[in-house]
């Protein structure tokens, strides 16, 4: 999985932003962007980078174990992201959800 991935498409992405409660103008934004996703290994950790025109965000974890992560809808959340066969699984809880 580590590679420059680029997205092509996405479906229902702002319904699923709607659900998540993020506001009208990022929405806007966010459903013509169209980022870059740089995943790599440093270590035993792996580091997703996502660039796009509306913001940079750059993560770095171990597999199945739990870290803090800020958004790039700016949402401060517990995250967990392990891998699913040949796909990574991303998991993140906030505010009870």
């Amino acid at each position: 999985f580590c590679a420059t991935w680029k997205l092509v498409d996405s479906e229902n992405f702002d319904e699923y932003m709607k659900a998540l409660g993020v506001g009208f103008a990022t929405r806007q934004v966010g459903n013509v962007t169209k980022p870059t996703v740089i995943i790599s290994k440093e270590g035993d950790k792996v580091v997703v980078k996502t660039q796009s025109t509306f913001k940079n965000t750059e993560i770095s974890f171990k597999l199945g174990e739990e870290f803090d992560e800020a958004t790039a809808d700016d949402r401060n959340c517990k995250s967990t992201v392990s891998l699913d066969g040949d796909k990574l699984a991303h998991v993140q809880k906030w505010d009870g959800k």
